[in-house]
């Protein structure tokens, strides 16, 4: 693992050499983000060494660096999944990689299915917390010393500094904000019914398929990490119709504004 870390590194340095003050993961649907980051370098997946090629629509593929608000960021846009057969340490490999890069700074995004009853399509969620136990470990196998101890605390995932700026911001831009709990389902088929019934159960706000490995790994490196989640459909179950992506991503796509303007805002006062 060091290794890959190590070359994937050094071919981003190769490319861009100088301090990067936060990275962004895009979920789908939220690639426009992107487009708001000025002077953008574009780096293909593709030649980056041991980055997989992403498979899934609204997930282009791209690692952008530029400069969003007062900050110079890196922005994956599209992310790898346990789902499209990669194992955790490469789901996770670019959390690595902003690591030793020198970047403490994390936001992740993701699109979700929404549980809880306030929570319908179009509204904004901060994670103020997540269940990941169907989520096959990111820290299994060998530990990465120079990252992390074996045994990491998992009391504060996402800052809650973060995430009460992030409620700042929203607040003096008329934007609807609520934060709950994100639950991981492996996938890459939809929860049925009855393991939304479970999940609610147990605590969960949404459901998806992304972020908590990451958000896993980048705790254990001490990064400072802020999660939001839009939720574009009623999870399994609690809508009136069958799911599918190209609804999750029709639904990013008309809340963009408002995902922008708070993304903006709390960039510039991170």
């Amino acid at each position: 693992m060091y290794t890959k870390i190590n070359e994937a590194a050094s071919y981003i340095t190769s490319i861009y050499n100088n301090k990067i003050d936060i990275a962004i993961v895009l979920g789908s649907g939220l690639g426009p983000l992107a487009d708001e980051i000025k002077n953008p370098i574009v780096i293909d997946y593709q030649d980056i060494p041991h980055f997989p090629v992403s498979t899934l629509s609204g997930h282009d593929g791209k690692l952008i660096i530029g400069s969003l608000g007062n900050k110079t960021v890196i922005a994956m846009k599209g992310r790898f999944h346990y789902y499209e057969g990669h194992n955790m340490d490469i789901v996770t490999l670019p959390i690595r990689v902003f690591k030793k890069l020198g970047i403490d700074n994390l936001l992740l995004t993701n699109a979700c299915g929404g549980i809880r009853e306030d929570l319908n399509p179009g509204q904004i969620m901060i994670i103020k917390d997540h269940i990941g136990l169907f989520c096959p470990s990111p820290l299994r196998g060998p530990n990465l010393d120079t990252f992390g101890p074996r045994f990491k605390d998992m009391t504060e995932v996402y800052s809650k500094r973060l995430r009460e700026l992030t409620y700042d911001i929203a607040k003096a831009n008329n934007i609807s904000l609520t934060d709950g709990v994100y639950a991981y389902f492996k996938g890459p088929m939809y929860e049925s019914p009855a393991e939304i019934m479970a999940y609610k159960a147990l605590g969960a706000d949404t459901v998806g398929m992304s972020t908590v490995p990451e958000a896993i790994v980048a705790r254990h490196s001490d990064m400072v990490t802020l999660g939001i989640s839009l939720i574009t459909n009623k999870a399994a179950g609690l809508g009136g119709s069958e799911l599918n992506h190209s609804e999750v991503v029709e639904a990013a796509n008309n809340a963009e504004k408002h995902l922008v303007t708070l993304v903006k805002g709390v960039i510039e006062k991170w």
